[in-house]
């Protein structure tokens, strides 16, 4: 498992371990694990070119320590100092002496030059500009070096995390001017513990492939997990050797209607492979019939069951209104998507009380229409840019586990507990794919799983299907999603 600490709890628990320590031995191992990531990227240090782009403070001294580092096995290493009276002291002195040089300062006419020509020979370029206590994205002179970085073919590692990504939240402000307001990396050498901003979009897409240093910190409980493999297997329903399809667990599927039966199809194929017993399809005849058509497992109309799963493409008239109502009744948990989050918005959380224990599924835009439940406002893009924050107040705010899809789809339960998934893929951006996940998902929650554990897994394999069906890099339908789910399950539990 990733686990994911606050910026407020890295500093305590650096500030806990350097006063233990020697001075300056932290920023030596933060050093030492970021130049061997550098020296392994480069292959042959000696006679590569390095660039550094160091701005004040301890993130660039990381950067100019590591670059005195490389610069002792050989390589150039030239320092671009944004502020350079501001800069490290003794990061600055250790890279003078080993042999590395500093370009003209920002405020000679030569810097913009000598950066520009830096960068495009380089070999590698290092982004020690702003650390995690960063916020609001880069400003010039910071934005004009990273589009210079964007050009170039220079490797790019970011020193802890990504100039300009809010370390937090993972939010990346509006490009002005034409400029970048982050800096995107190949790599990212992160000390001590992740920070949510690698893990969540749109950080996470500047972030490239995040390698962690171990640095001695002993941080709290993490604000964000990540899960692995190992997690989901360790969760996932296994039927006893004498158990019986009832004892499995049995999902009741509210989903479906006569403008969209293909959302009962996908959703009931889903739950099929999701680990319960059986399902028994709830909705209109006709669709029924199409469901068995695809499904002949089903059994269609009323009885016991252990979840719900409702609204994908139920529509929302009093029919749709009624199938919703009879599940949040029904005194098991209930997984609510689609159409039915667009009903359940027009009540508010009462609608959930009594409810044992609810899962919803919002997308951005339906997650505007659940606070407006709230009585709160918000644009989509709003909740896209700081989706932690926007899933922790729907948890709150509606008494239930909320999981917020997207790029990066971000889990958090009631208690403020917050997961990201690690495994989507763009892929999964098409009509259907939400079906599948909600099938996928009630079907865990009637086997047994908590809301919690049934949206991590549910999610994790979801976009692992959604990986194993584009895997040969062409695009993928929701049914190809579907028919991959078993080979996911298969991969995560070690079969």
């Amino acid at each position: 498992m990733r686990e994911a600490h606050s910026v407020e709890q890295v500093r305590a628990a650096e500030a806990a371990l350097m006063a233990v320590l020697p001075d300056g031995t932290l920023m030596q191992r933060a050093a030492a694990g970021l130049a061997a990531t550098c020296a392994g990227l480069l292959g042959r240090v000696y006679g590569s070119r390095v660039v550094l782009l160091v701005g004040s403070g301890d993130n660039g001294g990381d950067a100019l320590y590591a670059g005195a580092r490389l610069a002792r096995r050989g390589a150039r290493v030239d320092a671009l100092l944004l502020s350079p009276q501001k800069a490290h002291t003794g990061g600055l002195a250790a890279l003078r002496a080993a042999g590395g040089r500093v370009a003209p300062p920002d405020d000679t006419a030569g810097f913009a030059a000598a950066a520009e020509r830096l960068v495009a020979a380089a070999d590698l370029v290092m982004d020690g500009i702003v650390g995690i206590g960063g916020r609001g994205g880069l400003r010039p002179p910071a934005a004009e070096l990273a589009r210079a970085v964007g050009a170039s073919r220079a490797v790019v590692v970011a020193v802890d995390l990504p100039s300009g990504v809010d370390a937090d939240t993972g939010g990346v402000p509006a490009s002005a001017d034409g400029l970048p307001a982050a800096l995107r990396a190949d790599v990212t050498v992160t000390f001590g513990t992740h920070k949510p901003g690698l893990l969540v979009d749109p950080g996470a897409g500047h972030a490239g492939v995040v390698e962690l240093v171990d640095i001695g910190l002993d941080p709290p409980e993490p604000v964000l997990r990540a899960a692995q493999h190992a997690d989901v297997a360790r969760l996932l329903p296994r039927p006893a050797r004498e158990t019986d399809k009832y004892a499995r667990g049995v999902l009741g599927l509210a989903a479906g209607s006569e403008r969209y039966p293909g959302a009962a199809v996908l959703a009931t194929g889903a739950a099929l492979h999701g680990g319960a017993g059986a399902l028994r399809y709830l909705g209109p005849r006709a669709v029924g019939d199409a469901v068995l058509a695809a499904h002949p497992e089903v059994m269609v109309g009323p009885g016991r069951v252990q979840a719900y799963a409702v609204g994908p493409g139920i529509d929302t008239d009093d029919e749709a209104r009624e199938r919703l109502a009879t599940a949040l009744a029904s005194e098991v948990p209930v997984l609510v998507d689609a159409d039915g989050l667009t009903l359940l918005a027009q009540s508010g959380p009462k609608a959930l009380r009594g409810t044992p224990g609810a899962l919803l599924t919002p997308h951005a835009g339906e997650a505007v229409r659940l606070l407006a439940g709230l009585g709160e406002e918000a644009a989509r893009d709003q909740v896209e840019t700081d989706r932690i924050a926007y899933a922790r107040r729907l948890a709150s705010g509606y008494g239930a586990t909320v999981l917020l899809k997207g790029s990066t789809t971000v889990i958090a339960d009631p208690g403020g507990t917050v997961w990201v998934n690690p495994t989507g893929t763009p892929y999964l951006a098409t009509a259907g794919s939400g079906d599948v996940l909600t099938g996928l998902s009630g079907a865990l929650l009637a086997a047994g799983l908590s809301p919690t554990d049934a949206a991590v897994c549910g999610a994790y394999l979801h976009g692992l299907a959604g990986r194993l069906a584009a895997e040969d890099g062409g695009p993928c339908a929701a049914s190809d999603v579907l028919r991959a789910l078993p080979d996911a399950w298969r991969e995560v539990c070690g079969g």
